[in-house]
This record gives structure tokens, sequence and C-alpha cells, in this order.
């Protein structure tokens, strides 16, 4: 294995692979320096805008994922030890969380400030500013900054989510997701803006209850998500869309062996990659090395995120993985 090839731990990542995790590093730089100059822009034409403050504090909010990214991504590289035996791979899980915790509870202080803000009936002043020797109205620059903030966040949502499905990384799916809501959260701002221009007082506060609701809605998904991967729940895609197709993979494969009558699987998400527990029925009672060692083998093969599997020869499996009930074993082991 070559020095200089990138790795999760002790996985060597393929050449496709490898290039998608260089492409992913570049871009959230390329996401840090756009949300460094946006949340400055934004800061200046912030006004007493509710709609501007929620963008604003959104804005903010989305350094997290990238940062975290960025961070997992150098801490997984370390091979695993004595006293990291599954490596740390979880890293990706804790940035997961700490990304999730933090839209979540921002999320909840924004709704309960927006709502107060429709309740009470407050009426934001938008004043105006001098610029080049014009009196402008503050309003103009705000939607014309918030304008600006659109386009970058939807190639960087795209590009991301494409990545994120290369290299199953949850931290870059998440924050494909934030780009998501930053362009969404712009619109939102300038209906906000333009609503009180015309006169509608109550807008402003409605915009920022969206942007907040957004925000709220991302950190509940990241925190469910964040959470099932660290309790071990069975592993799913980057998406946490369905069971991962690599499980059914393993069970065809060797279910094809004539020495196996039935196999279970039990994944362990790590992060990036996976930890497979392969559970199998034997048709004979004498088993070699040689039959164990290639069956795993064969399960790491079939995919570059199984980083490395554990062949259990038992005489009925296990009922999380597919096996006949418990109390149904004992009635026929008795």
């Amino acid at each position: 294995m070559s020095a200089d090839r990138r790795r999760f731990g002790h996985t060597e990542l393929p050449a496709r692979q490898e290039d998608a995790l260089r492409a992913a590093i570049r871009i959230e730089w390329a996401t840090l320096v756009f949300l460094a100059v946006t949340i400055a822009l934004v800061y200046l034409v912030l006004g007493n805008s509710q709609a501007m403050k929620a963008a604003w504090i959104e804005d903010l909010l989305s350094l997290a994922p990238p940062i975290a990214f960025l961070v997992a991504a150098r801490i997984v590289q370390r091979a695993p030890n004595r006293e990291r035996p599954y490596g740390y791979h979880r890293s990706v899980g804790v940035g997961h969380l700490v990304a999730g915790v933090a839209l979540f509870a921002m999320g909840a202080y924004l709704v309960i400030d927006s709502i107060s803000g429709l309740i009470s009936g407050e009426h934001p002043p938008i004043g105006s500013v001098e610029l080049f020797g014009e009196v402008i109205w503050l309003g103009w620059l705000m939607m014309g900054v918030m304008a600006l903030t659109i386009p970058l966040p939807i190639y960087f949502g795209r590009r991301k989510m494409a990545l994120a499905r290369e290299l199953h990384d949850k931290v870059l799916f998440a924050d494909a997701d934030m780009n998501k809501a930053d362009w969404q959260t712009a619109v939102g701002s300038i209906v906000g803006v333009a609503g009180i221009g015309v006169g509608l007082w109550w807008a402003d506060s409605a915009a920022a209850l969206f942007i907040a609701s957004s925000i709220v809605w991302d950190g509940t998904k990241n925190l469910r998500g964040a959470v099932r991967d660290l309790m071990d729940s069975r592993a799913r895609t980057f998406d946490d869309g369905e069971p991962l197709p690599v499980e059914d993979r393993i069970i065809d494969t060797l279910r094809a062996r004539r020495w196996i009558a039935d196999v279970g699987v039990r994944l362990r998400d790590q992060g990036h990659v996976l930890h497979a527990e392969v559970f199998v029925v034997p048709r004979r009672n004498r088993l070699t090395l040689d039959d164990l060692i290639e069956a795993r083998d064969e399960c790491i093969a079939l995919d570059w995120k199984i980083a490395d599997a554990v062949i259990v020869p038992v005489d009925e499996l296990p009922e999380e993985v597919g096996g006949a009930p418990r109390d149904r074993q004992s009635e026929r082991n008795r």
C-alpha cells in the first residue's frame, strides 16, 4: 500500500473514493470562506429585521457541519490501537450529534422569539442609509445581500450530496441539507423584508418563524440520525433512507457456499466504514480455518466500506439477524 494514499483508519480508499474525499475537503473549505463573507455582509445590513437576524444566526450555525467534517476527516485517518480497537470513526457521529444539538437548540430559541414578535405585534423599523452620496432604504441592501447568497448554496448542496453518497458520510449529507436550508432562508428573508416595505408588519416575524422552523427541522433530523448511529441501530444508507444493500449482498454471497446452510448479518456503522458480524449455520460439524478465512475475505471484498468482518459459526441464527424468536428456539432445544 502506498504511503500517500488516503485512508479511513486502516482502510485504504479506492481511487474513486479518494478523489471524492479530496473534493469534499476542498468544497468544505470553500464553504467556510463563503460563509465568513456572508456572515459579515448580512451583519452589516442586519437592521431590526427578525427575518434577517434569524438568517444571520442560521449562517453562523452553518459553520458547524463543515468544521465537523474537516475535523473528523483528519481524526478518522488514525489507525486503530489498543485503546481504540474500532478506530476513530465515531468522531463522525460525534460531529453529527454536535451539529444536530446546535441546530435544534438555536432553532427552538428563534421559534419562540418569532412567535413572541407576532403575538406582541412588533413593527420592526427599517431605516435608510447614505451610500455613495445617495440616501436609500436599507431594505434594498438587505434583499440585495440575501439574493447574492442564493446561487452558491444551491451548487454546494448538490455537489456535497453526490460526494456524501460516494463516501457514505452523514455529516457531509447534513451539510448538504443545511445548504438547501440556507438558500431557502435567503428567499424567506427577502419575502419578509419586502413585506415590511409594502406595509405588512407581520411578514418579517412570519418569515423569521419559517426560517426558525426550518432550523428546528434540520436539527431534529440530524439529532435522530446521529443518535441512531451512536446506539448501533441497523446500518442505513448515508441519508438514512433504507438499510444498506451490502447486508443482503453478504447474505447472498455466503449462502452460495456449500458448507453454509444459513446466514445472518449484523452491521455496525462506524462513521464511514462498517464492522460486520456474520453468523453462519454450517452444514457440517467440522470446519477448517481456511473455510472461515475465505468467508471473511469474501465479505470484506464485497464493498470498500467493510473495514473488517467476524465470522461466527452458530447452531441457530440469533433472532435480531433473522433467526427464530428465542422462545421458539428454547422449545426446540428442550
